[in-house]
């Protein structure tokens, strides 16, 4: 198995069927907090209800079609990034996330999400990422705002959650905003004049 270092003792993994009871005992401990805005782990209350929900990303990933990603920090799972939807013929996909509270305010959503970007422009020559989020889920917002995206718009009213009717963000980043970011960046560093 693979990790990707995102620095201060954290990693990123693929969650696979295998890390069922572990992925529970961490959605148990930040149930409340993760299903604020979203329904991600509310379906997931047994040991078996997470190994169907993993395999199932698996085998999406198998079709390539999406994936799961653990966020691990120093040793527990605290967290994930995902590709929700992923279609390579398209050029599209729709990146998301989820965090136990014990890990919040460290970054390790924003340098995970940034692994995925990478590897979806870079290695798979996707066009454009999607991120959903509702009006009121701030942190999820900041992480759009953090990775360079913009905002495409509202879909008023779109979503319906815990029986209140939300707004829904969408914001996006394409492959060639990414790569501009990037150059950027790099020129940044080097202190050399753009």
């Amino acid at each position: 198995m693979y990790a990707t270092s995102l620095g201060e003792d954290a990693e990123l993994r693929p969650l696979e069927p295998w890390h069922a009871e572990e992925f529970l005992a961490h959605l148990d401990r930040g149930r409340e907090y993760i299903g604020q805005h979203i329904p991600f782990g509310t379906r997931e209350t047994d040991v078996d209800s997470a190994r169907e929900l993993l395999t199932m990303f698996a085998h999406r990933r198998a079709e390539d079609a999406g994936g799961l990603h653990g966020i691990w920090y120093r040793g527990r799972l605290v967290g994930g990034v995902l590709f929700r939807t992923f279609d390579a013929v398209q050029g599209t996909a729709e990146a998301g996330c989820w965090l136990e509270p014990a890990a919040v305010g460290r970054g390790l959503v924003t340098r995970g999400v940034r692994v995925l970007l990478g590897w979806a422009f870079d290695e798979r020559g996707i066009h454009r990422v999607e991120w959903r989020a509702s009006s009121a889920n701030t942190p999820s917002i900041n992480v759009a705002r953090r990775l360079g995206m913009r905002r495409d718009g509202v879909l008023r009213g779109n979503n319906l959650y815990r029986g209140a009717r939300q707004d829904l963000e969408v914001w996006s980043l394409l492959a060639p905003e990414w790569r501009a970011a990037r150059t950027e960046a790099a020129a940044k560093d080097s202190g050399s004049p753009r």
